[in-house]
């Protein structure tokens, strides 16, 4: 007896990745597909990432291309997409990232390259003293 198939993913996210790795496509083949069904040359294998991410939601012009490309039912990606952006967009959490809305990592208080007490000089600025 087959064993009945796994639950939809409540988000769009690992949908697709688990689509895309199913076929055994890296995101830059997931991509060039995506480009050569839907005839438009701009789509970087960055943006399937953000997708996977769910840092963005692609919209329904793409929808449909992942459809035909992942051949997936439309309707499962659509109810996925909607899922996704009730749940709002996903937060980086890690080093060097911030964890609450409106944070400032850390290592990025004071006043930054521009001056005053604690100003980096990183990335090659040299800072000098006032003369005069």
């Amino acid at each position: 007896m087959t064993p009945p198939p796994p639950p939809r993913p409540a988000q769009l996210g690992p949908l697709l990745a688990r689509c895309r790795l199913a076929r055994g496509w890296s995101q830059e083949r997931t991509a060039a597909e995506l480009c050569a069904a839907a005839g438009v040359p701009t789509l970087s294998r960055h943006e399937v990432s953000r997708w996977e991410r769910q840092r963005r939601v692609p919209g329904g012009f793409w929808l449909g291309w992942l459809a035909v490309v992942l051949d997936v039912p439309l309707v499962v990606l659509a109810e996925a997409a909607a899922a996704t952006r009730r749940a709002g967009p996903a937060r980086a959490v890690g080093p060097g990232r911030a964890t609450v809305a409106g944070a400032r990592p850390a290592g990025r208080a004071g006043r930054g390259r521009t001056g005053g007490a604690g100003g980096s000089t990183r990335g090659g600025g040299a800072r000098y003293a006032a003369t005069g």
